[in-house]
């Protein structure tokens, strides 16, 4: 079955301000590769190359850092969601357009998962569900969406309940057969009291109305990056996958398994997993540590870093300090002219100076 993908990144993204003031969310990097790109690189690689991306908060970037999406095999539209009324809305939007004419797949551009959606897509095809959803086991259901289910199938959704009713989280993936219901469906809907139209109430009118809607629930990991903590376990996760590769120059010496891109110069240590993006320098009297990420073009002068994220063109120099579960923004300079020692937890913002 021909299926289209939708993106969503049109949310301001405000838990993670003050690093959304100067760039959406989704194109934080992770791995030498902006947050949407692991989207869609899951549908392209799941053979839906036919991709329409919902962007408003900064979608101008968004648009100059994707381009038509020739070079990572994808075809990409762009609609613009003015107003952020929410996902069903945003779904709304692209059918009213005409960007989705045939069965499609909706995936959240902040959602990152372990296993690719490709076995779900192929299951979704092959069964008579008007609606697929993916499911999670979680901790803390009252931060999600969540399901009740009973013999097999979806009977209920509830937006962020108050009170326990189910552990299964409704992961940032749906897939829908038929446009034209869906569009029925929403010209039912009423904004939640966020002022929002909920996904969750529009898969709940498909089970109110006798429809079909099934689900699977996914094995690994699946994160939903949306505050700096989600931000920084989306990049252990990530990291803990990495497959060593060395393609810079190795002066110091590296431990584990550690990505060096091109152009980048490693004097010091780095011990892995960590990733070291294309030409950055780590110095001499510099300690790259485990679940580390330094983005590309940043340079660390001194000190050592573990469980961080440093963005890209950032300047670390700061002697004998560690810094742990840090995140550095991009083109931020933290220096220490003095010896300090201990560990700091850092989280700067992009363009921000800091003397210690």
């Amino acid at each position: 079955m021909d299926s289209k993908g939708l993106v969503l990144a049109a949310g301001e993204g405000s838990r993670l301000r003050p690093f959304t003031f100067s760039r959406p969310k989704h194109l934080i990097p992770l791995l030498g590769k902006p947050m949407i790109r692991y989207a869609i690189d899951d549908l392209v690689s799941a053979g839906v190359r036919d991709i329409g991306v919902v962007v408003g908060y900064f979608g101008d970037l968004i648009k100059e850092a994707l381009g038509d999406g020739s070079s990572f095999d994808a075809r990409l539209a762009y609609i613009v969601q003015g107003k952020r009324l929410g996902i069903a809305h945003a779904i709304h939007l692209a059918i009213e357009r005409g960007f989705i004419d045939k069965p499609f797949v909706v995936y959240l551009g902040d959602n990152i998962l372990s296993h690719d959606i490709e076995k779900h897509l192929k299951r979704f095809v092959e069964s008579d569900s008007d609606v697929y959803i993916l499911l999670s086991r979680v901790k803390d259901p009252s931060r999600f969406g969540v399901a009740v289910v009973r013999d097999g199938r979806v009977v209920r959704l509830v937006e962020k309940p108050k009170e326990f009713v189910s552990d299964l989280a409704v992961v940032g993936v749906y897939f829908f057969r038929d446009p034209d219901l869906v569009e029925k469906a929403f010209k039912t809907l009423k904004p939640s009291w966020r002022g929002e139209y909920e996904v969750t109430e529009l898969i709940q009118w498909f089970i109110d109305n006798g429809h079909r809607v099934d689900y699977s629930i996914v094995s690994g990991w699946w994160k939903d990056v949306g505050t700096y903590e989600g931000l920084l376990e989306a990049l252990y996760l990530l990291l803990d996958d990495a497959v060593e590769r060395v393609e810079g120059e190795v002066r110091g010496e590296i431990v584990g398994r550690v990505i060096v891109e091109s152009g980048a110069v490693v004097e010091g240590k780095v011990y892995g997993p960590a990733y070291i993006g294309k030409n950055v320098y780590v110095g001499r009297n510099a300690v790259v540590e485990h679940f580390s990420s330094i983005e590309q073009g940043s340079k660390m002068l001194s000190g050592s870093l573990t469980r961080s994220l440093v963005l890209d063109n950032a300047l670390i120099d700061i002697n004998g300090l560690r810094l742990v579960d840090s995140v550095i923004g991009s083109n931020t300079v933290i220096k220490s002219s003095r010896e300090l020692r201990g560990e700091a937890r850092v989280v700067v913002s992009d363009y921000s100076q800091v003397y210690l």
